[in-house]
């Protein structure tokens, strides 16, 4: 629709008026009528104008109010596409994005740990006392990390810590921190047993394969467990000058 069709009464009056204008020694009333008759329509259309911005604003804050509410679901959902829903880390698709993408631009070591004799808590204990031991583990290893790396649930009671830019020597000092934190005290939601883990490090250089960082780390894990659990081993990938750091064994006074 044009313009002149959106104000053709408008303009048929614009003509109107300006036709009587233009002639000379009209009678006075015919000038006042149709100014009259521009101003009740001028009257008309400051109203309408009036309506039409206050609707246009409305439209506008309820557009924006709209857009930030699709902004807000927008990160709700990618949180719960990236997030374990019980622990609210990292799942088990976004540790390895987030693994595979640190060793894209550097060295990276990659922890795994997996809490001792689990299925024995839950068969003694109950899966809801399970999932609060999953939850409180979680919560101490995040105290020590301090918001170093990043951790994600990859199995039912196993994790993944991503810790970009590590030294081997940094990593197993952080490990063994973690692990010692855990053989300080017995949980508070069991107080009755002390929950030990099990913990797999797989240093690798930049341009390592997930898979060949995960395979390592879950070789030093099964090691770790093989010897006993409750202790951290770590395996280096790569040509290291520090040979002493290939294979590291610590066990829990």
């Amino acid at each position: 629709m044009s313009t002149h069709d959106l104000f053709k009464t408008e303009n048929a009056i614009l003509v109107a008026a300006r036709a009587i204008g233009d002639q000379e020694n009209l009678p006075s009333n015919l000038y006042r009528n149709e100014l009259v008759s521009l101003t009740e329509h001028y009257q008309r259309l400051v109203r309408e104008s009036r309506r039409l911005i206050a609707h246009s604003d409305r439209a506008e804050r309820e557009l924006n109010a709209l857009n930030a509410r699709l902004h807000e679901l927008a990160g709700a959902l990618e949180y719960k596409a990236t997030h374990d829903p019980l622990t609210n880390i990292y799942n088990r698709g976004a540790i390895i994005e987030r693994m595979t993408h640190g060793l894209s631009k550097s060295h990276v070591a990659l922890v795994v740990l997996d809490i001792d004799h689990f299925k024995c808590i839950n068969d003694e204990f109950g899966h809801p006392t399970g999932d609060a031991v999953i939850c409180e583990l979680v919560a101490r290893v995040q105290s020590v990390l301090n918001g170093v790396g990043e951790i994600g649930r990859v199995g039912g009671e196993e994790f993944s810590i991503v810790l970009a830019k590590f030294s081997p020597s940094q990593a197993l000092a952080l490990v063994e921190e973690i692990h010692a934190n855990l053989n300080q005290s017995p949980l508070r939601v069991l107080p009755q047993r002390l929950v030990t883990a099990s913990f797999g490090i797989s240093w690798c250089p930049q341009g390592t394969s997930f898979d060949d960082a995960y395979g390592n780390a879950d070789a030093a894990l099964y090691e770790a467990k093989h010897q006993g659990r409750n202790r951290v081993i770590q395996k280096v990938l790569g040509n290291q000058i520090a040979p002493s750091l290939v294979e590291l064994d610590t066990q829990a006074s």
